[in-house]
């Protein structure tokens, strides 16, 4: 902003006011475009218009001007914060409002969404999905609890810290019933940690694995053959029924077999589903033991 651009003084020589011709001479006077005019006339006829009080900025006022508006020196002032801004540096804003560097700045700034005040340039912030917080106003909606740069979990309008994002949504682990957090599986309908869903004999994880389940144990394939299935009477080897050839068993009295291995001692006829004779301790035909 500029000063008046006109001079102000005492006429010592004759002139007559331009406007209402009364001598100057030894009276205050104005100089504007050329013209002199006496005090009086100058503040009812040429005087510019105060752009902030609307009022006329009279001889005896210091006078601003910016891109053709006036101010009054007394009314060149932030709009937001009053501050003097003569020899300051400014924004000429809407409505004809001059602003400070500083409010235009604070103006300008994305508004935090926590508590609406501004982030200026310095200010730790935290941004997700076109949001802004201040660090220290980004907290989390059950605890309270500041959660600033850490993890954290979005619930529609919401953000939960880590924690109390697993005691209100996480599941829970069917064995340790601790909250899964990440990853984990599902069996029978149910919730595990990976670490939690193990083999019961050799402790390994069977998560993607092949395994069986007797009553409320699990058991990979090589812990269920060697402590857990039923020896073959006629083989000798574990009847793995759900891991390949061997799903149907017969039993008879306490021992079992491979429907493939019960078969006849003479003639190694199969008797799965057929009758069939057991003499000293040995499975026949019906047909056999009269061979005997």
């Amino acid at each position: 902003a500029g000063p008046s651009s006109y001079t102000v003084g005492t006429m010592s020589e004759r002139f007559d006011c331009h406007y209402c011709r009364e001598s100057l001479q030894g009276k205050k006077y104005v100089q504007k475009e050329g013209r002199h005019c006496c005090v009086k006339c100058f503040d009812k006829i040429c005087a510019n218009t105060c752009t902030e009080c609307k009022k006329p900025i009279g001889a005896d006022s210091k006078e601003l001007h910016f891109k053709n508006r006036y101010w009054h020196d007394s009314c060149f002032r932030c709009f937001k914060c009053y501050t003097s801004l003569v020899n300051e540096p400014f924004m000429l804003r809407e409505n004809n409002k001059v602003w400070c560097s500083n409010c235009t700045a604070a103006e300008d700034a994305p508004r935090c969404k926590g508590c609406f005040k501004p982030i200026i340039a310095g200010d730790q912030n935290v941004e997700y999905k076109k949001m802004v917080w201040h660090k220290d106003c980004f907290t989390c909606s059950q605890c309270k609890q500041v959660i600033g740069s850490g993890s954290f979990f979005p619930k529609g309008d919401e953000f939960y810290c880590v924690s109390c994002h697993e005691h209100k949504f996480a599941k829970t682990c069917a064995k340790c019933k601790n909250p899964i957090t990440s990853g984990g599986l599902t069996y029978q309908e149910q919730p595990w940690h990976s670490e939690c869903f193990i083999c019961s004999n050799c402790k390994k994880q069977l998560g993607g694995k092949r395994f069986t389940a007797v009553e409320d144990q699990f058991y990979c394939v090589e812990c269920y053959k060697e402590c857990v299935a039923k020896k073959c009477a006629g083989c000798k080897n574990p009847i793995t029924a759900g891991f390949g050839r061997g799903t149907s068993v017969v039993n008879y009295e306490d021992e079992s077999w491979h429907d493939y291995c019960f078969k006849c001692t003479k003639c190694a006829r199969g008797l799965a589903n057929k009758r069939f004779v057991c003499h000293n301790g040995k499975i026949y035909c019906a047909e056999c033991p009269k061979r005997l």
